[in-house]
């Protein structure tokens, strides 16, 4: 098993790396050169930059993943695929992405869009919190533990 991080935007990577590393998972970061650092990584951590377009760390992140990989990401397509693929995965507000709530949560990002081009304003997502958090450490180290 590895672990893959959409790592642009994820609140939850400090977790990622403590509990991975812990496990002799590896953990792979994919983010945009966007988000460049020198910083040296741990061991069992390796970051793989790719271009700044809207879906290459999705498309860099299916390209490595095989079955029974572990995937944190926030986006719905991405997750969509890599379930299909036979990944695990986990948003970062702790809740695990299913083949049961997959479709559901596509049609929700779909009618959001479509409300925002006819001019609506919907709502953004709600905070991120310590519960959250803390709800998405549980699941990941059951997720890991398996």
């Amino acid at each position: 098993m590895k672990i893959y991080v959409d790592a642009d935007a994820c609140p939850v990577k400090d977790i990622i790396i403590s509990e991975g590393t812990n496990e002799e998972i590896p953990v792979i970061l994919v983010t945009s050169f966007s988000h460049y650092s020198n910083a040296d990584q741990q061991s069992g951590v390796e970051t793989i930059y790719v271009d700044s377009g809207p879906e290459a760390a999705d498309y860099r992140i299916m390209k490595l993943a095989e079955m029974g990989d572990l995937i944190v990401t926030q986006d719905y397509g991405l997750a969509s695929l890599a379930l299909a693929k036979g990944c695990t995965v986990l948003h970062h507000k702790g809740f695990i992405y299913t083949n049961e709530n997959i479709d559901q949560l596509l049609q929700t990002r779909y009618l959001s869009a479509k409300a925002r081009k006819s001019g609506k304003r919907t709502k953004g997502p709600k905070p991120f919190t310590s519960e959250d958090k803390e709800k998405f450490r549980d699941i990941f180290k059951t997720a890991i533990s398996k």
